[in-house]
């Protein structure tokens, strides 16, 4: 059935890209809030606003009862997760259905195969998808991670099972290290996703991080090709590019293909992204995990591609088949994002919530600026601190860096620290310009006095 009424159970920028994607296809919106996000941009911007609960997550966007409830109150057809918090819930997808609404999401029991990071290790061996070595399943408790690292040798990556984002991720390069940090990670992954379940991972250095966007009705999938997201800081992106201009096309074509192959071999229903690890030096790609929902970097994919995977999302839930065949999904250009987020970098990255002053946002057709912020907002101190992510475009790699680098000096977010240094400073760097980075570049480039060089 079309969906008419759409209820949005997160906050945030992703509250806001759904609320503009729903209202540019016709459907009404209920922004579900929480206490301390009353005056968030996406309450003023849908055309309901019901208060989920206090601020802690776990009384609110985490209190599955409570936004059924809300969503079923206001007359919602459909429940939006977007990312991070129930997105990845499979119970929480069966709740839904059982309501009676519908789940703009894969199936309960697709989130459950591929959602479960364990899991979707186990479907890509199945399909004869290359994997990084590491545990067989969830681990049950810290002697069995033990075991598993001691079988595929230190150092290990700890890894929860459930959610993403970076959260719930250790590594650890002894059976010290293992069984300290192993209950940390298990422990950060119930706060953020309700399920502290683990696995783990043989590190592979130097790697490079490579995720293939993929879209399905169910019945037909398709890839929008892939994107780069080598430069994290404790493991969570700060920058994200499409496509990976360290390809070439016939390996390209082998990682779509595979990730289209996956996607197909579950059915799958929405957005998702497969991700990888790729070795430049052997040209070689293993699956790691797959999120079975939007991710924060999907401006990049929708630039590079012209399509609106929000959209498509909300379209395919409401029961429309995907109409785009392969051979019409293009990549036109370069695109990169960066996450501005409310930190002051030269000051190891310190949280830094407080009131926006003025704002000063550069507007031109090659630059989109995804935000959650608005001039007198007072962010609150409750969650994650990204405020928004700003989106270039160039006809090549060199001319969206130049495009980044041109923005970067423009914008304005006054009475908060940002990481808008931190990108300019990237933008600058002759690595990032020649691309030379992997997933350990920023913190070593950071403690090398990165930031200083601008």
């Amino acid at each position: 059935m079309a969906i008419r009424k759409l209820f949005i159970a997160n906050r945030g920028e992703i509250a806001v890209r759904i609320v503009r994607a729903a209202q540019s296809l016709g459907i009404a919106t209920v922004q579900g809030h929480s206490e301390a996000d009353a005056d968030m941009l996406a309450v003023r911007l849908a055309d309901q606003a019901v208060c989920i609960g206090p601020a802690p997550a776990k009384a609110s966007y985490l209190n599955a009862a409570r936004i059924i409830e809300a969503a079923k109150a206001s007359g919602a057809d459909a429940i939006h997760p977007g990312y991070g918090f129930l997105a990845e819930n499979a119970a929480f997808a069966d709740a839904v259905e059982a309501a009676g609404l519908i789940f703009v999401g894969p199936s309960a029991e697709t989130i459950r195969v591929m959602g479960d990071k364990a899991a979707a290790r186990a479907a890509a061996i199945a399909a004869g998808v290359p994997v990084v070595p590491g545990s067989e399943g969830r681990l049950a408790d810290v002697e069995a991670a033990v075991a598993a690292a001691e079988a595929v040798g230190y150092p290990v990556m700890i890894k929860a099972t459930a959610g993403g984002g970076g959260r719930g991720i250790r590594i650890a390069g002894t059976e010290a290290e293992l069984r300290r940090l192993a209950p940390q990670a298990a422990s950060e992954a119930e706060a953020a996703f309700g399920d502290g379940g683990l696995y783990l991972e043989r590190v592979i250095r130097d790697a490079r991080h490579i995720e293939v966007q993929i879209l399905g009705d169910g019945r037909h999938a398709i890839h929008c090709f892939e994107r780069e997201c080598s430069l994290q800081r404790r493991r969570q992106k700060v920058w994200e590019e499409a496509p990976a201009a360290c390809l070439d096309a016939a390996t390209r074509a082998e990682l779509c293909a595979s990730a289209v192959a996956l996607a197909r071999s579950v059915d799958y229903r929405g957005a998702g992204t497969l991700e990888y690890l790729y070795d430049e030096a052997t040209n070689r790609f293993y699956f790691i995990e797959m999120n079975t929902r939007i991710q924060v970097e999907h401006p990049v994919t929708e630039m590079v591609t012209g399509i609106d995977l929000v959209a498509w999302m909300i379209r395919i839930a409401g029961g429309e088949p995907l109409s785009i065949a392969q051979q019409d999904v293009r990549l036109r250009g370069h695109a990169i994002e960066v996450r501005i987020n409310a930190e002051d970098p030269a000051n190891g990255f310190m949280p830094f919530p407080g009131l926006v002053g003025a704002m000063s946002v550069p507007d031109a057709p090659h630059i989109r600026f995804d935000g959650m912020i608005y001039e007198g907002y007072q962010i609150p101190p409750f969650y994650d601190s990204l405020l928004a992510k700003l989106i270039v475009t160039g006809e090549s790699r060199g001319a969206a860096i130049d495009a980044l680098a041109a923005a970067l000096e423009t914008i304005r977010i006054e009475g908060l620290k940002t990481t808008i240094p931190l990108h300019a400073a990237l933008a600058a760097s002759p690595e990032v310009r020649e691309g030379r980075t992997h997933t350990q570049f920023l913190e070593a480039w950071l403690a090398a006095g990165g930031l200083a060089t601008r």
